[in-house]
């Protein structure tokens, strides 16, 4: 009688796959991948070691409906026998993520590396001894990281490989009449579409114009000269950064083999705006927008145009990525497969961070570290873009001392007064009545403030007739009228006033002829200051950009951020002055602190615990956010919220109510649950019933928040 091949998969048509079949199979794909960072033969073992427990007698009655099984810690312990803890450390985790490691003297139930290996040791695992007449590991001399941090970066590379390679194959076998992923354009025909698209500025008729085409040749020439490392991009507001980075990133990527970009960027709207305009540029199929907001579901996309982005946005295989600080670092953090999947992908690539001045402090050096690994050796080239380059030497010098940053567009080579649109005016302390008296004053002016209560103080102080109010109090669609209203008002020079958060900072375009900033750090006053005379029609001395002291005490979150603009603005003329945002974000660091720049003491953690994978993804978060959710049922939010009240329950539906959600924090939320204006769902979210609260000019009522001021 023929022996009965065990099996790794049966699909639902009855077709059957051998392990041998998926074994070999996942380790060529996961050795493909890791060659892109010189580790194929680490991949190919991770690959051919991972389901090893699937020879067990137990896993195959797990495939006839049986109870599961731990399929993992076999194949972890063969590597780690055979002096391959990293591969073991990737294939323990490849289902349930990567666990702590823990302690030699771990108990066998334990969940951590050492508890599992010790139970592999005692005996305890459902034998799996089939595997050897099927199976030949390949002979590769072990790896050593003097450094735990590298280590851990390392163990997370190939964890991606391998979590990429098996989804994969099991993904070809299981539909078997599935499409082919889209993977895109090649590199060297996106930079061609990019040509074309800027072949229309030559010759340039006017000085900002040939500035920025200057600037534009400029990187074009660096991306040709440069080998892959460290980048600054310093180019000042209005210069076209995106076109200009973008031309570098194309170019330096096609000269050198690169394989992607991926731009990395602080909020949401710039990322909508920047992935509209690389669309337009280089074809829907070559661009992936990922972050919370957009969530794709693969069985709501299947029929969709959207299917191969669906598709991307599990392994980031596409040419061009375009996604938030959030969803890139806590990745590069992160223990679980569907987070890490993507990383491999990294290697080899541009990585552009757009605002680099926006990279969070409490989590500095972690990030720092990240990037520094990922130039070091993975093959990628990491470009720090904004026009208030943070002042980040003395850390990448820590972890990347032979790699000093090379700046792409030197100042000596730019004209600063070309791009010259306002003059700063400091205006003291202000009382609300003071400022909106000053705002009431002028046909159009925009008003930034610190927090979203002192915008809802100050627009009652407004004049009704052309005034706006902007904070995330308002669901993001009714924002999102509001700034349609207020561009068609500048645009056709009616009354407009606008009180806003620092929400309108973020890569908003509008255009206002006179612009008034609270107190904040140097960065978001230069962001502000961004948002008047955008288009330099006007002289710089009819411009003014006015800084106050609001009435209200400092938020503690901009405590040291606006200390460090005061010294500056002490020592500084004019806040758009190089050195004065040098001086800013040295002074910035040095009051924060270097134990500020780390507060959940990743590093320390890494450094002194054997490969904490699952603690330092528990601890890193960037945005520490304990707020809640409130869907407003209005408008079409009526309609989705239904939806969700008749038990719709997908992301497709939750992509669509996100533009109608407002976050709030626990104080505010529960005083409007105990005063029951909330119905409260099953994920700790809740639809606003007294429609009373929300107002159409200032959004959700703060009446009842007793808690912090949210700032944006």
């Amino acid at each position: 009688m023929e022996e009965k091949k065990a099996l790794a998969h049966i699909a639902a048509d009855g077709r059957e796959q051998t392990i041998l079949n998926h074994l070999i199979e996942t380790a060529r794909l996961c050795a493909r991948f890791a060659a892109c960072f010189h580790a194929e033969k680490q991949g190919e073992l991770a690959g051919l070691a991972h389901d090893l427990g699937k020879y067990s007698s137990a896993f195959q009655r797990r495939l006839l409906g049986g109870p599961r099984v731990d399929h993992s810690t076999a194949g972890a312990a063969e590597c780690a026998k055979l002096g391959h803890p990293y591969a073991a450390f990737a294939v323990i985790g490849h289902h349930t993520g990567l666990p702590d490691g823990g302690g030699m003297g771990d108990a066998p139930l334990q969940s951590t590396f050492f508890g599992r290996m010790n139970q592999a040791a005692a005996g305890k695992l459902e034998p799996y001894d089939d595997w050897r007449k099927d199976i030949s590991f390949p002979q590769i001399p072990p790896l050593n990281f003097h450094d735990p941090l590298e280590a851990m970066f390392f163990t997370r590379m190939l964890y991606s490989c391998l979590v990429d390679a098996d989804y994969l194959d099991t993904e070809a076998f299981m539909k078997a009449t599935s499409a082919a992923r889209d993977i895109g354009d090649p590199i060297d025909l996106l930079e061609q579409r990019l040509s074309r698209f800027t072949e229309n500025w030559f010759p340039p008729k006017t000085d900002l114009n040939r500035e920025r085409c200057a600037l534009l040749g400029q990187c074009i020439t660096q991306g040709e000269r440069q080998k892959p490392g460290l980048f600054t991009l310093t180019i000042p507001t209005g210069g076209g950064k995106t076109v200009a980075s973008l031309a570098f990133a194309l170019r330096h990527a096609q000269k050198n083999g690169l394989r992607r970009i991926v731009y990395v960027i602080p909020y949401t709207s710039i990322i909508e705006q920047t992935a509209e305009t690389f669309r337009t540029i280089l074809g829907d199929r070559n661009v992936l927008e990922h972050h919370s907001g957009i969530l794709y579901d693969l069985e709501d996309e299947a029929k969709s145009d959207n299917a191969a982005l669906a598709l991307a946005a599990e392994n980031w295989d596409i040419p061009v990525v375009v996604t938030t600080a959030v969803q890139f670092f806590e990745s590069l953090f992160a223990n679980r497969s569907s987070q890490c999947r993507k990383l491999h992908n990294l290697a080899q690539s541009v990585i552009v961070f757009d605002e680099a001045q926006m990279l969070p402090v409490p989590y500095l050096r972690p990030c720092i570290f990240a990037v520094s690994q990922l130039v070091k050796r993975y093959g990628v080239s990491a470009v720090l873009c904004t026009a208030t380059q943070p002042s980040l030497d003395d850390i990448f010098c820590e972890f990347l001392p032979d790699t000093p940053a090379v700046e792409l567009c030197t100042p000596e080579k730019i004209r600063q007064t070309v791009f010259r649109r306002v003059t700063f005016r400091k205006a003291g302390k202000m009382s609300w009545g003071e400022l909106a008296e000053q705002l009431n004053s002028h046909k159009q002016a925009l008003c930034i403030v610190n927090s979203r209560k002192s915008a809802q103080e100050v627009y009652d102080l407004l004049e009704k007739d052309g005034s706006f109010h902007l904070s995330t109090l308002m669901y993001p669609d009714h924002r999102r009228r509001v700034l349609a209203e207020i561009r068609w008002r500048l645009t056709n020079d009616l009354p407009c006033r606008v009180i806003s958060t620092s929400l309108i900072e973020a890569g908003v375009d509008v255009n206002f002829p006179a612009v008034f900033r609270e107190e904040a750090g140097l960065d978001s006053i230069l962001q502000a200051a961004g948002r008047c005379n955008r288009e330099g029609k006007k002289p710089p001395e009819e411009s003014i950009v006015t800084i106050f002291q609001g009435p209200n005490p400092i938020p503690p979150l901009f405590d040291i951020p606006i200390k460090a603009a005061r010294q500056t603005l002490k020592q500084f003329d004019n806040p758009e002055d190089p050195e004065a945002i040098h001086f800013y974000f040295r002074e910035l660091l040095h009051l924060k602190g270097k134990q500020a720049q780390d507060h959940k003491e990743i590093l320390s953690i890494m450094q002194e615990d054997r490969m904490p994978f699952k603690t330092v993804a528990e601890r890193f978060h960037l945005i520490d956010s304990d707020t809640r959710t409130v869907y407003i049922p209005q408008n079409e939010g009526n309609k989705l919220v239904e939806q969700l009240r008749a038990g719709a329950w997908n992301r497709a539906l939750f992509r669509s109510l996100g533009q109608y959600a407002v976050s709030i924090y626990p104080q505010h939320f529960e005083a409007l649950m105990a005063a029951g204006d909330l119905e409260l769902l099953k994920d700790k979210a809740a639809i606003l019933t007294n429609m009373k609260l929300y107002s159409s000019d200032t959004g959700l009522s703060l009446e009842a928040d007793f808690g912090k001021d949210l700032f944006i």
